[in-house]
């Protein structure tokens, strides 16, 4: 296959950006290298994912722009609804933490609340961790909060729903001939539950139930619309306000 090929190649341009992404933190996720959680760590080691989720993201968008000719990436009036249940998907996704706050549990993980994601969420991504390693450097700060939220907003929410919504509801359906010949949006329940399943199982299981109710609700928004840019618009508003919680409430862990 030459690159030309390649370029057209739809199923590869739907699936290898996320499969990329994902495998770029493997090393990382499995060994925990390059991490040193020492005092005298360089900023490189004691906070390696502020460097290597950038070059995700890099690898990602670089991706997706090669292959940016196969996707249904066309503005719809649907989009709106997209924003609008981004805002209540996430709602349920942060709603656990949220009433941990309410009950005053503070630093505790009370039992089996935990598993339904009744958690503190206090310890995860804070810019300024980075920034007071720079001597409270403010350019460090919004660097990092910017490249955090474009990796957020736009890369997750496009390298995942042009793989489960794009391809993988597509694939469900018709594996064995032509699946590009299924409409987007077509529903099944095998579509239904093996994209919403898969969804929840890359997440931590912390935000499984959070998962399984923001999964299917983008699985009615993607049925409901017949259209991806509602579905990518749904997933980048929903982290767009996931990110300005976990900013404002101190729920780093969210995210």
């Amino acid at each position: 296959m030459d690159i030309q090929q390649l370029k057209t190649d739809r199923t590869v341009a739907h699936v290898a950006p996320l499969a990329v992404f994902m495998l770029l933190l493997v090393p990382y996720q499995l060994t925990g290298w390059p991490e040193w959680n020492h005092p005298d760590a360089p900023w490189w080691r004691h906070y390696p994912a502020q460097w290597m989720y950038p070059i995700q993201s890099l690898i990602a968008i670089g991706l997706l722009l090669f292959f940016r000719k196969n996707y249904e990436l066309k503005w719809s009036r649907h989009v709106w609804l997209g924003a609008l249940m981004g805002a209540i998907g996430i709602g349920f996704w942060i709603l656990p933490t949220q009433i941990h706050s309410w009950m005053g549990l503070e630093g505790k993980q009370e039992g089996i609340l935990k598993y339904l994601g009744v958690m503190p969420r206090t310890e995860g991504f804070n810019p300024q961790d980075l920034a007071d390693k720079f001597g409270g450097n403010e350019a460090v700060y919004w660097t990092s909060l910017i490249l955090r939220f474009f990796r957020a907003v736009v890369v997750v929410a496009l390298v995942e729903e042009i793989f489960w919504r794009g391809f993988l509801m597509r694939f469900l359906l018709d594996p064995d001939r032509d699946y590009w010949k299924v409409p987007f949006g077509k529903p099944a329940w095998i579509s239904y539950l093996v994209t919403t399943g898969a969804f929840m199982l890359v997440h931590q299981p912390v935000d499984y139930l959070g998962a399984i109710i923001f999964g299917s609700l983008m699985y009615w928004l993607a049925v409901r619309t017949k259209s991806l840019t509602a579905c990518v618009v749904m997933h980048g508003v929903a982290n767009l306000i996931m990110g300005w919680y976990a900013l404002h409430f101190a729920k780093y862990g969210l995210w």
